[in-house]
């Protein structure tokens, strides 16, 4: 019978295959991850990186939905208190048409719609965390008194309109430039105005400026329509990304999740497996060939 003497490297290969297994029983339940370095699992490693990934992106977008949100919001509230603005100029327009009124009360009238046009001009140039929200892509004062245009006020932004990213491939305008809103051909809201004030100063062609202003009421009123649409399409992105980010969750814990009592389970076998190990490391240390001859 052949007798092999030299059993300790074998046992110390089986010593550092136990601690192995402890090691990784031990890091996986105080990490609760199953792959905590590639070598783990080469393919759930990449897989966990291609999650991750998508799941930054959802929060990058859902990032970029929170800041326009306070935008498109505080844009939409400023029109609404412009087409009330314009509601009470018709009314006064109205007012200031009939007949009976004094020149004098005619005259406070016009005073307020004055006022109101003064209003006007710091709802348009409206300010949002820095930058001027009718302006277009420009950072230029949008509006400014100028007794040299027919309408009183000029406007100094420009046509561009921003656009963030809210999703892959999906980019949604946030503003429409306030030429668009307050300066277009045929509903030009400064020039309504402007002309209702001085059809009151001048008691003449009353009831055509307010025609003008009604239909600066009707255009305004439509064009608060883009900034509703743009919030319903961003509160519908948001509910989509956080579905993804769930579901992205649920696929990382498939993958990664560790089952905490199976793992309990393999690092006590792995404690076993290294104490017993460990006994007959001992034991054979203190053997010679002689007594694997008895």
């Amino acid at each position: 019978m052949r007798v092999n003497p030299y059993l300790m490297p074998d046992l110390l290969a089986a010593l550092a295959e136990t601690q192995q297994q402890q090691d990784t029983a031990t890091l996986q339940i105080a990490s609760g991850s199953k792959i905590n370095k590639p070598s783990d699992d080469p393919a759930g490693s990449a897989l966990l990186t291609q999650i991750h990934d998508r799941s930054s992106q959802a929060d990058s977008f859902l990032r970029s939905i929170g800041n326009i949100r306070g935008q498109l919001q505080t844009a939409d509230s400023t029109l609404s208190s412009v087409v009330t603005a314009l509601q009470r100029a018709i009314g006064l327009g109205v007012q200031g048409g009939t007949g009976t009124l004094s020149d004098e009360n005619r005259a406070a009238v016009a005073q307020e719609v004055s006022g109101l046009r003064d209003e006007l001009i710091s709802l348009a140039n409206l300010s949002y965390q820095g930058r001027f929200v009718f302006a277009g892509t420009s950072r230029t004062l949008p509006f400014v008194s100028d007794a040299t245009v027919p309408s009183g006020v000029r406007y100094d932004g420009n046509a561009g309109v921003n656009t963030v990213a809210i999703g892959d491939s999906y980019q949604l305008q946030v503003n429409q430039p306030g030429s668009q809103i307050f300066a277009n051909a045929g509903a030009d809201v400064f020039q309504a105005v402007t002309d209702l004030l001085t059809a009151l100063q001048t008691n003449t062609g009353i009831d055509t400026a307010v025609a003008a202003v009604r239909k600066a009421f009707d255009y305004v009123t439509t064009q608060r329509v883009f900034y509703g649409n743009a919030l319903n399409q961003i509160d519908s992105q948001q509910s989509y990304l956080n579905t993804e980010k769930l579901q992205l969750s649920d696929q990382e814990n498939t993958v990664d999740g560790v089952d905490m009592a199976a793992a309990a389970s393999q690092l006590v076998n792995a404690e076993g497996a290294r104490n017993a190990t460990l006994a007959a490391v001992g034991k054979v240390s203190q053997l010679s060939l002689f007594d694997y001859l008895k």
